[in-house]
């Protein structure tokens, strides 16, 4: 890290990083133990879904609020309040299922406290990610600004891979299924006192801006740098122009792109941890039905991981074709994965698909921006991500009921998305859309 930025030391670099991880794991860290925790409370499994959306949801609704908050209460304290906002979460939320766990709370009372103290990382567990990039960005110079944000942003991706990853060791004797959530809080607590302690609040060097995170999940893009500042000159033609709409023909194609491609990878991401259980018969051992789970998480991980920081880069795949490639691969990897009955063609199937979203999100993404020019690319910038978190608000729970109805509705639905992203793609993205 101490080559990264010559105006960020690399201690501090490190607690920048430590705050973009700790947020993203811990919630994926919850992801793959709170199926296994529903079970065993016979929790109905769309509730258990339900939790997760309201989070989303606030996370959607906060993010720009926080973002412009930044700029106006100071970037340290943001990243405060969005650790505070963390940490407070995990460790009410074990509490809770650790009392429900034990028959200390009734089944529906523990689940709608459990609802009640994640609305804290939905509400504001979304300060932190871009009060880091706005604090790196308005400290380091143009020159070495980009991979100061890319190594940060990493941070995010990184931590979809280490929370399902560690959750299963810190399912701990006493506590339970609860361990992780708690164990999380205090890797929380130790955060916010290097926060405090090692990172000053010192005058920016630079306007900035920080990017408004999508809410993390296992198959999330990790967050994308820019190296763009708010001090830039303006051209009056390009202030007096309109504003971006969410019908312009030039980005609507990649949003519709966007927003089937996306209900297909949040109702995936809804529904694994249930079949898991189902597939595996594990739903009396929910202790080793979470320890499963995120064993096939972490593999989604990281083949999400592998297709952006891998296979992109060496292929130099256009957006077209990482659209078209990943919607192809995503619905092999659904279909697999819905057919699948043993541990390794669920492993096999949920990366083949992950890797698929992996390759559709950043190319979704990248057609959106090089379909406008520069004056545009904030906007564009919010409609995408407006587009990623939206699809974690309804589709997991839906996808969920039409589990629980049929499987094979369920896991058709998804390759439907990813079939007709394949052929209405084929056309509707193309050069006139914003290839270039």
């Amino acid at each position: 890290m101490s080559t990264i930025s010559r105006s960020i030391p690399a201690d501090r670099m490190a607690v920048l990083f430590a705050v973009m991880l700790v947020a993203a794991a811990g919630n994926t860290a919850m992801q793959s133990i709170l199926p296994a925790i529903g079970a065993k409370l016979h929790i109905p499994d769309v509730w258990v879904s339900l939790a997760f959306s309201w989070s989303a949801l606030l996370w959607v609704l906060t993010a720009p609020h926080w973002a412009r908050q930044s700029d106006k209460r100071g970037r340290k304290a943001l990243m405060a309040l969005g650790v505070i906002g963390f940490m407070s979460s995990m460790a009410l939320c074990g509490l809770v299922l650790w009392a429900g766990l034990t028959g200390w709370l009734a089944a529906g009372v523990t689940f709608i406290l459990f609802a009640l103290f994640r609305s804290l990382y939905g509400g504001l567990g979304s300060a932190a990610p871009p009060a880091v990039q706005a604090y790196v960005a308005s400290r380091t110079d143009p020159e070495e600004r980009t991979q100061a944000l890319s190594l940060v942003s990493s941070s995010f991706g990184l931590g979809t891979v280490i929370g399902p990853a560690i959750a299963p060791f810190f399912i701990l004797p006493i506590v339970g299924l609860a361990g992780p959530l708690l164990v999380f809080a205090l890797i929380g607590l130790t955060v916010l006192i290097a926060l405090r302690w090692r990172l000053p609040d010192d005058v920016p060097r630079f306007a900035a801006r920080g990017n408004i995170a999508s809410y993390p999940t296992t198959g999330g893009s990790p967050e994308t740098a820019t190296d763009e500042t708010e001090d830039e000159i303006v051209d009056p033609a390009s202030a007096a122009s309109p504003p971006l709409r969410w019908t312009d023909p030039r980005v609507r194609p990649w949003l519709l792109a966007g927003l089937f491609g996306g209900q297909a990878q949040a109702m995936m991401l809804g529904v694994i941890g249930f079949l898991i259980l189902d597939r595996l018969q594990l739903r009396l051992r929910p202790d080793e039905g979470a320890a499963m789970t995120g064993i096939v998480l972490m593999a989604g991980a990281f083949a999400t991981l592998l297709s952006q920081w891998g296979l992109i880069p060496l292929l130099k795949m256009s957006p077209r074709t990482a659209v078209l490639v990943g919607a192809a691969l995503g619905g092999i990897g659904t279909i697999t994965t819905g057919l699948s009955f043993d541990l390794h063609g669920i492993i096999i199937g949920f990366a083949l698909a992950s890797l698929g979203f992996g390759l559709f999100r950043p190319g979704f993404t990248a057609g959106s921006s090089l379909a406008v020019p520069r004056r545009d690319q904030g906007a564009v910038a919010g409609m995408t991500a407006s587009i990623n978190g939206a699809a974690y608000i309804v589709s997991p729970a839906a996808g969920v009921l039409l589990y629980n109805w049929h499987p094979s509705v369920a896991y058709g639905l998804m390759a439907g998305f990813c079939g007709w992203l394949v052929l209405w793609g084929w056309k509707a993205l193309r050069l006139e859309a914003g290839i270039n």
